[in-house]
């Protein structure tokens, strides 16, 4: 790359399991404000803005424009939406500004999974031919992929616990999150994953703002800087995959240089303890790779903005000197079946 690109500021608002006083726009809002504040910028600023979100959470057709409402309608503005996590409306961003055609984008994200169920919603991802008319939901899918885990003796039940325990235990330092603490294990929801096993539903926005070259340092002390990102896929077909291995995460992961140098950090986007477990040895992070420091996926998980915040959550410890070199992680689809990795990296101190 001929062009260097780094997120310069991350906000989200405070995630919660309902939302039923809040539009989408009202939601979003104060984020976009907040984010914008961070370097200065106006709306005219950006050259570029792009925006994930998805109109089943929404209930309506391009539910998305509502939403540009909250960015400015004058003056008019160059953008785009995905119906997808906003990490890969950020890969669209970056994609832009690599091309020299904009040198700062916005990119934000949102979902409110309160309205409806959930579960439900997400078998609209399936394949429409086999799966989706069985209608097997996401926990019923994740307990499959955490059954063939334990059977092949990568983990157990225990080990899993623990993980969100862990991560329950590391947001109460995220004022952001929906769950802290110590949060009891509780009962089976999908044999073999309990409630804490499972992400929280609820609703919350986030955005970012990427700038390229000299007008990162601009913007931001310590920019973080993208030194690779890389989005790949699983077969769509359960039946043709290992759900005990992620091939898609770890080539995801070289071409995005992640082996090149250790991380110091990584946020991944694991909605399910199980979900861990197979990203760690995909993207072979050791004992001594601080993982998920915000909580993760078991303490927020609003859907279409999860994958965005665990690239925000990276770039904000690169900001404030926690991170020299830290990996983000995003994921769409049943049992990771899309998976998408950003390196992030700092200047030298």
């Amino acid at each position: 790359m001929t062009r260097q690109i780094a997120v310069v500021a991350f906000a989200q608002s405070d995630h919660r399991r309902t939302t039923d006083e809040l539009s989408e726009v009202e939601m979003l809002m104060p984020v976009l404000h907040e984010v914008l504040a961070r370097t200065g910028l106006k709306t005219a600023d950006i050259g570029f803005t792009c925006s994930g979100s998805s109109d089943y959470l929404a209930g309506r057709a391009f539910s998305f424009t509502m939403t540009l409402d909250g960015v400015g309608a004058w003056p008019p503005i160059s953008e785009s939406h995905l119906e997808m996590d906003g990490a890969f409306a950020l890969y669209e961003a970056w994609s832009k500004l690599l091309t020299g055609d904009a040198d700062t984008a916005l990119v934000y994200a949102y979902g409110k999974s309160s309205p409806g169920s959930l579960r439900d919603v997400l078998t609209r991802q399936l394949d429409p031919y086999y799966l989706a008319p069985l209608w097997p939901d996401s926990v019923a899918l994740a307990a499959l992929q955490a059954q063939a885990l334990i059977d092949a003796g990568a983990t157990d039940e225990n080990a899993l616990a623990a993980i969100g325990a862990r991560s329950r235990a590391a947001a109460t330092a995220n004022p952001h999150a929906q769950l802290n603490g110590p949060v009891p294990q509780g009962d089976y929801v999908v044999r073999p994953l309990r409630t804490g096993d499972c992400p929280p539903i609820g609703d919350g926005a986030a955005a970012v703002i990427l700038a390229a070259g000299d007008r990162a340092r601009q913007l931001c002390p310590r920019p973080a800087w993208i030194r690779g990102l890389d989005h790949r896929v699983e077969p769509h077909s359960l039946g043709a995959r290992d759900l005990t291995d992620s091939p898609s995460a770890r080539l995801a992961a070289e071409r995005a240089g992640t082996f090149e140098r250790p991380v110091d950090t990584a946020e991944l986007h694991a909605p399910f303890s199980s979900q861990e477990v197979v990203l760690r040895k995909a993207l072979r992070l050791g004992e001594e790779v601080v993982v998920n420091p915000s909580g993760g996926a078991l303490a927020a998980n609003p859907v279409m903005a999860a994958g965005l915040i665990r690239i925000g959550e990276a770039a904000a410890r690169i900001h404030r000197g926690a991170s020299d070199r830290a990996l983000a992680h995003a994921t769409s689809g049943p049992c990771l079946q899309q998976n998408l990795v950003a390196v992030l990296e700092g200047d030298p101190r």
